[in-house]
């Protein structure tokens, strides 16, 4: 394996083994190409893993699953839909904070980072882990993706009990696998502006999530976020 692959010892110990399959291997050589020939690649290298590194597997409560990085410069930092504190915030997480203070009360805040949540539990898992400043879904089938389905897979055989939120279609047939009977799985429209109206708002993913973590004995999850980063 890779020795410049940092990666919390326990992600490590179960997904460790995929940095030496030809897939990843064939992705690395392809983002090492892209780097060569001067195009720039977010988020930076030491964060393309910090929803792993940011949510050790023991300490996972809630998989929310997104799509690609925000290929906006600054924004990436390797957690989905969580942006770095000084970049604006976007659109879909402004619909995502909207649902939050309709669903718990809790108020919108000034920032887009999402880090406290994940250091409470809620792995911010992307499909794609990398993409081109100004391209989206650059670097999709490259190989991220069954990187990615490894880790959900994980958690889903390895987990007793965890809240998968499915938020628009593709996050939805990626997790489709998801073993129902024991883990908790909500679903609803992308919180995009494109689709927001249709669904996601009024959904109450955040109060759905802590009822059901309550009943397993599990803990809720603090979804209120600090005035500053």
């Amino acid at each position: 394996m890779n020795k410049n692959i940092q990666l919390h010892p326990s992600w490590l110990s179960r997904i460790g083994d995929e940095f030496d399959k030809p897939y990843m291997l064939r992705l690395r050589e392809f983002l090492i190409g892209e780097k060569r020939s001067g195009k720039e690649i977010y988020p930076p290298g030491g964060e393309i893993f910090a929803a792993l590194n940011q949510t050790p597997f023991d300490e996972v409560k809630v998989l929310i699953l997104g799509q690609d990085p925000y290929h906006g410069p600054g924004q990436a930092h390797g957690l989905s839909f969580s942006v770095q504190p000084n970049i604006p915030i976007p659109p879909s997480l402004i619909n995502i904070y909207q649902e939050l203070a309709t669903d718990m009360g809790i108020p919108p805040a000034a920032h887009g980072c999402l880090l406290p949540w994940a250091r409470r539990g809620v792995l911010l898992l992307n499909a794609v882990l990398t993409v081109e400043k100004a391209r989206a879904a650059s670097h999709r089938s490259r190989g991220w993706e069954t990187f990615t389905d490894r880790i959900a897979h994980v958690v889903d055989a390895e987990k007793e009990a965890v809240v998968f939120i499915l938020w628009g279609s593709y996050a939805q047939a990626k997790g489709a696998f998801i073993n129902r009977t024991k883990h908790l799985v909500l679903s609803s429209p992308h919180p995009s502006p494109l689709s927001a109206s249709r669904g996601f708002f009024g959904s109450r993913p955040f109060s759905q999530a802590n009822t059901w973590l309550e009943e397993k004995g599990i803990g809720a999850i603090d979804w209120s976020l600090p005035s500053e980063i």
